[in-house]
């Protein structure tokens, strides 16, 4: 049976801990890495009927998208429904484990999806982030140029957007003088050499930094490998906060209004005046104020997400719509990437079930 660290090892592939916000706690909640697991439950939220769930169905980890330890917790004693939640679930054995903004802030995340049930087409990252990329630099006899970028490549180095295997090589004299105690590749100890090199740069997300040396040494010739990594303030493209796309064709603001109730099953739609035709369309799922002037600024004339103030309202400007469509509706599909994500590395070797439990605490009342 896999074990609950396989199942790890896939969701933070997909969504590395690196990409998560700084306030957040993604990751194992708690639970024994060596688990063997017999189902997986997949809720929103991690409450105590979902771990209540989760015993009666024979799951014994939760895959949930907001962490249930959220804040530091100083005590565990039942006095409240998170620690009674944690408490249950260590007593039978059932792992929990979230991934909310590292899965919020890859384009094949929540955002996606979201963008995906509303049928936006040419979809982009709205605010890619910064500073989580490098340039790996080494020096690679010719002969060995191929195989290292091959272990460079399969280490995740090289992705560049949709192209993949990226890198640039030029050729080059390297000079060194093996010292007496080494057992040269190349040349004799004590005598100065000269070999012909290639310089290999590729683009390197940072967190996987460790990984990519390993590979590296490990593929290189050398017994002393140089190499450099200069942290890029580039945009990942890939890494980000929200989301914009355009509909097919354009919808009048109440069109786009009716098309959010029907693909997002929800009974009311908060929103602000607008009178121009909606198509470019900009979501955040959860709650994304933070994200309105970027909205306005991608010419979006619409911004879809949850969780807007009264005063928040006011940024529209006149210039897009904004839509409310509440916290639990904009994120409801996530489910969806975590089943899918499971089914296509493990199969059928567990059961990975939706959870029926609602947790949405919203209620409407017409």
């Amino acid at each position: 049976m896999p074990q609950l660290l396989d199942l790890m090892r896939v969701l933070e592939a997909a969504a590395p801990l690196a990409y998560q916000e700084s306030y957040d706690n993604a990751g194992l909640q708690c639970g024994d890495p060596q688990l063997e697991v017999r189902g997986v439950l997949i809720a929103l939220d991690c409450t105590l009927a979902v771990v209540d769930e989760a015993i009666r169905r024979g799951c014994n980890v939760v895959v949930a998208h907001h962490p249930l330890i959220f804040k530091p917790l100083k005590r565990l004693t039942g006095a409240n429904e998170v620690e009674q939640t944690l408490l249950k679930a260590i007593k039978n054995d059932v792992a929990l484990y979230a991934a909310h903004t590292n899965l919020d802030n890859v384009a094949h995340g929540v955002n996606r999806k979201l963008a995906d049930k509303l049928g936006l087409e040419n979809g982009r990252i709205l605010d890619p982030k910064s500073g989580l990329l490098g340039k790996l630099i080494t020096y690679v006899p010719a002969t060995h140029t191929t195989a290292v970028l091959a272990a460079l490549y399969a280490a995740g180095a090289g992705q560049v957007g949709q192209y993949s295997e990226c890198s640039f090589r030029s050729e080059g004299t390297g000079t060194f003088t093996p010292g007496a105690d080494t057992s040269p590749f190349q040349g004799t100890p004590g005598q100065p050499e000269t070999a012909r090199e290639d310089r290999v740069e590729v683009l390197l997300p940072l967190h996987l930094q460790r990984s990519a040396l390993a590979a590296l040494r490990a593929a290189h010739p050398y017994e002393e490998v140089a190499y450099e990594i200069i942290k890029l303030e580039n945009s990942h493209q890939d890494v980000g906060s929200g989301f914009v796309g355009e509909l097919p064709e354009a919808l009048s603001p109440a069109e786009f209004r009716q098309r959010l109730r029907a693909a997002l099953g929800v009974p009311v739609v908060k929103y602000t005046d607008f009178e121009r035709p909606i198509k470019k369309v900009a979501l955040c799922g959860g709650a994304g104020s933070f994200l309105i002037s970027r909205a306005r600024a991608a010419g979006a004339d619409a911004y879809v997400t949850g969780d807007l103030k009264y005063h928040e309202y006011f940024g529209a400007e006149g210039r897009l719509m904004l839509c409310d469509v509440g916290h639990f509706e904009s994120e409801q599909f996530t489910g969806e990437i975590f089943q899918d994500l499971l089914a296509a590395n493990f199969g059928s070797t567990f059961a990975v079930l939706i959870a029926q439990t609602l947790t949405n605490p919203v209620r409407y009342d017409f």
